[in-house]
């Protein structure tokens, strides 16, 4: 059985503003992220646990997939369901971005 895959608005925000980002400089390399970042959330439909945990969180129910060189996309599984809760910079601080409740 497939696995709902949700988007938060703050990730797909980050993805968009990535996107728009290195479009300025590389729109071939932007496109890339695009398609690298939509493959990586469907292959959650069928593969939820695929990711590693996110060693900041250490719940195993929080996890990442990097997404091309730079970064990574977390989700957080829930039963039947997957919630990308954030699409950030390898470089950048996680606390900024999301809160896990589970801590």
């Amino acid at each position: 059985m497939a696995i709902e895959v949700v988007w938060s608005e703050s990730s797909l925000a980050s993805l968009s503003e990535a996107i728009e980002y290195i479009a300025k400089d590389s729109p071939s390399y932007a496109a890339a992220l695009a398609v690298q970042a939509e493959r990586a959330g469907a292959s959650l439909h069928e593969f939820a646990h695929r990711g590693r945990v996110v060693p900041e969180y250490k719940d195993p129910a929080v996890r990442e997939i990097p997404v091309g060189k730079s970064y990574r996309l977390i989700y957080k599984t829930e039963g039947e369901q997957v919630s990308v809760i954030a699409f950030v910079h390898a470089a950048r601080d996680l606390d900024s971005f999301i809160e896990v409740t589970s801590r």
